[in-house]
């Protein structure tokens, strides 16, 4: 039985932004995956553009672990998105809203995700954010 766009969708954002999980985030995509943010410039603490299951498992728990000390944490009840089914069954799109609690005010980030899936994983991920939340 494959797993709808919503699941898969909300298994990423729990292993990832809500658990920072680099061991269950790998496994959701294909062995030779590919998770691409293309806003990023080069050199910043946030992959531009990992290849294969290993090594966004690697990378990934690299940028956690950097970044478990900084910043406000998700808050999902206030943090909104809207998934878009397309004519490819293999492909939808997250429209999203992340809210994180901080000291004073909440920040607001809004991005647009596009997964291809093969085979129930994901075979590739675009994730466009601006690129500011990236260092």
């Amino acid at each position: 039985m494959s797993r709808s766009p919503q699941e898969i969708f909300e298994s990423y954002v729990h292993a990832g932004t809500l658990t920072g999980n680099a061991d269950a985030l790998a496994e959701m995509f294909t062995e030779d995956g590919v998770f691409e943010a293309p806003l990023v410039p080069a050199g910043t603490v946030f992959p531009r553009r990992l290849e294969g299951r290993e090594e966004i498992r690697r990378e990934m728990a690299a940028y956690y672990q950097r970044n478990a000390k900084g910043g406000g944490a998700p808050n999902p009840q206030k943090t909104g998105y809207v998934l878009h089914t397309t004519s490819d069954p293999d492909v939808f799109v997250a429209e999203i809203d992340v809210v994180f609690d901080g000291a004073g005010e909440d920040a607001t980030i809004s991005l647009v995700q596009i997964f291809r899936i093969r085979d129930g994983k994901i075979a590739r991920l675009r994730d466009y954010f601006a690129p500011r939340w990236a260092t």
